[in-house]
């Protein structure tokens, strides 16, 4: 699937740091499970959305799979929920070379959500990877195994 859409803000956005990549433009992503009021490109890409949230409850994959390898050097996660009850979450970010290559686990994490109050977790890593084919960021929204549903609201890449 790919999409683009174009719109002026999202335009801005990108002119204001061109450090970021444009995912739209330079690879193709997939999902296990979209709600489609809150599609992944709402994550991708700048000042499109509110995020990306699965349709479904449980463990979630997102994976963008680049045309031409490139270099990365910093990724920026930014997750949000707004509704539930407290949970911790896990997500694992791994990249991955040519096709056929074993993935590497850039970092695993797990963080405690407890709505009213901590509802936002801000991931920023400089890292310095060549030749990335694939990244993959999987979700586990409850580690309890609860019905709570996977959400993203920014991912970037530079």
């Amino acid at each position: 699937m790919r999409k683009r859409i174009i719109r002026r803000d999202t335009e801005e956005s990108l002119k204001a740091d061109p450090a970021w990549l444009e995912l739209e433009r330079l690879a193709e992503v997939e999902v296990t499970s979209e709600d489609s009021a809150h599609p992944i490109e709402t994550a991708l890409i700048p000042g499109f959305g509110a995020g990306w949230q699965a349709a479904e409850p449980g463990e979630q994959t997102i994976r963008l799979l680049f045309d031409e390898p490139q270099a990365v050097r910093k990724i920026s996660i930014r997750f949000r929920v707004d509704t539930g009850g407290a949970r911790t979450q896990e997500f694992v970010l791994s990249w991955a070379g040519r096709d056929g290559q074993p993935a590497h686990e850039i970092v695993r994490q797990q963080y405690n959500f407890s709505p009213p109050g901590v509802t936002v977790e801000v991931e920023d890593y400089s890292v310095r990877l060549d030749g990335v084919s694939v990244l993959e960021l999987r979700i586990i929204p409850d580690i309890s195994g609860s019905d709570a549903c996977a959400s993203l609201e920014q991912l970037r890449i530079a």
